[in-house]
């Protein structure tokens, strides 16, 4: 091998960027590899079409493994250095004890005391990972914002600010899924890898496809990679993160030999849609902060199990392609009437609380993969309540009509748990793999259980978690 570090970390999202960000500024030598290409704001224009070109994966569907139901889900992703915080609205809500319930239920994680993962466990990473990013509450709502607070009051529910990681140099442009123009979005990007690489010693080589992890005797040694001229490269590594995200993840586990069968199952989505509301006046919702407020009061299983987010609105192009009423899919005569009053419709986003019932199912020759849903009834009733509840909000504020949009996450979670059950994991309490030393793993993926908020503050938490036992490195893997 020609090139050694440290650690070597695969992926740049919530999870690697903040990984391979911290072990840098703790004096640690690591390799960050990334897909994607590297982007800054001064790349940042708000076009469409460019940005889902450049900055996204190509979009993804999970098809149904049963009968058709709700249909398939589109899985949107960032592929860009910072992946997905890149392109996401930067909403920064916490796990809560009901979440984490369901954690230890799914796969007998627990924490440092011994006992069922808690937020004693997590707590301390939630508050260095909002200290660090400077989280503010967003309460600059937009007109249309308080228009359709309206709604939500007169079905007795409570529309409050969200906490977000963005600062006061928002412009509330509404270009956040195309990458912030001022910096004020704080991606892993514009954050712990800038820095790092800055100031730090971090390696960074964007536009590298990782091809498999190098395992002998039961323990990850480096990778290899392959450039975006084609040149192959083989590095070696004291460990070896793989961050590559909840859909990806799954695959370069499997092709680089991990003997698992864990690996891809119970894949959870966090389904959404998009509703949309026809309003006598001009809206702009499209020139808002996405996300500036919520309604969790429905968050528990008990009480819907969904959490609506106001307002957001897509631009044209997915506007246009998406819309939905209750005959299917809009086309023709209809679907250019409900375009020309682009300005007029603005748009809640319904999360929906899943129980990971989905798989990633990898291709062996580096094909591409395959993603299959398969929603049972109580995951239907939450997305029926979601849709529901959304167009009564709506309507309450004085919306003529309500439209929507199919299934729809880029919240995919859990394909490769975190559990202290080796029958129900894939990773252990420390994100290490049960079957390959010093191989772990730091997204989303680890999740045990879909969370019922935004996940990327979690996966931030966690992923500071795990940079903590790395740099102790408490079994001699860096030494």
């Amino acid at each position: 091998m020609s090139e050694r570090f440290e650690v070597v970390v695969v992926g740049s999202g919530a999870g690697g960027g903040v990984i391979a960000g911290e072990l840098a500024a703790r004096g640690r030598s690591v390799l960050l590899l990334e897909l994607g290409p590297y982007r800054t704001a001064a790349d940042f224009r708000r076009w469409e079409a460019h940005a889902a070109h450049d900055l996204w994966w190509p979009i993804r569907f999970a098809f149904p493994a049963g009968d058709f139901g709700p249909g398939p889900v589109a899985l949107i992703a960032g592929r860009c250095v910072g992946g997905s915080t890149t392109i996401n609205t930067k909403v920064a809500m916490r796990a809560d004890e009901d979440d984490l319930a369901k954690w230890h239920e799914a796969s007998g994680l627990v924490g440092a005391g011994g006992g069922p993962f808690a937020n004693v466990d997590i707590d301390p990473f939630y508050d260095r990972i909002e200290r660090y990013l400077n989280v503010r509450v967003r309460d600059d709502f937009s007109e249309s914002t308080r228009t359709v607070q309206r709604g939500f009051e007169a079905l007795g529910a409570n529309l409050e600010a969200v906490i977000s990681y963005t600062d006061d140099t928002c412009m509330r442009c509404g270009s956040c899924l195309q990458g912030c123009p001022t910096n004020s979005g704080k991606s892993t990007q514009n954050t712990w890898i800038q820095r790092g690489v800055v100031s730090h010693g971090l390696t960074l080589r964007s536009g590298a496809t990782v091809e498999r992890i190098i395992t002998r005797d039961g323990e990850a040694t480096g990778v290899q990679y392959t450039e975006r001229s084609g040149e192959r490269h083989t590095v070696g590594a004291g460990a070896v993160v793989v961050a590559a995200g909840t859909l990806n993840t799954p695959g370069l586990l499997t092709r680089s030999g991990l003997e698992d069968p864990l690996v891809g199952r119970n894949l959870g989505f966090h389904p959404a849609r998009l509703v949309f509301g026809l309003f006598d006046e001009p809206q702009d919702a499209h020139m808002v902060y996405p996300i500036t407020a919520h309604c969790a009061d429905r968050r528990h299983d008990g009480d819907g199990g969904y959490v609506v987010e106001a307002v957001t609105m897509q631009d044209p192009i997915g506007f246009a392609t998406t819309l939905t009423d209750e005959s299917g899919p809009m086309w023709g005569e209809p679907l250019v009437e409900a375009v020309r009053k682009f300005r007029n419709w603005t748009g809640l986003l319904a999360m929906t609380t899943d129980d990971n019932n989905g798989a990633v199912i990898a291709s062996p020759d580096g094909g591409d993969d395959a993603y299959t849903a398969d929603f049972n009834d109580v995951e239907r009733k939450r997305l029926d309540g979601a849709l529901k509840f959304s167009r009564d909000a709506l309507v309450a504020a004085g919306a003529t009509r309500t439209l929507w949009t199919g299934l729809v996450t880029t919240h995919m979670q859990g394909s490769c748990r975190m559990g202290s059950d080796p029958d129900r994991s894939v990773v252990d309490a420390n994100g290490e793999a049960h079957t390959v030393r010093r191989l772990f793993v730091g997204d989303g993926s680890v999740i045990p259980h879909t969370l019922s908020a935004n996940p990327s503050l979690t996966i931030m938490a966690l992923a500071l978690r795990l940079a903590d036992h790395l740099h102790e490195d408490p079994s001699g893997y860096l030494a």
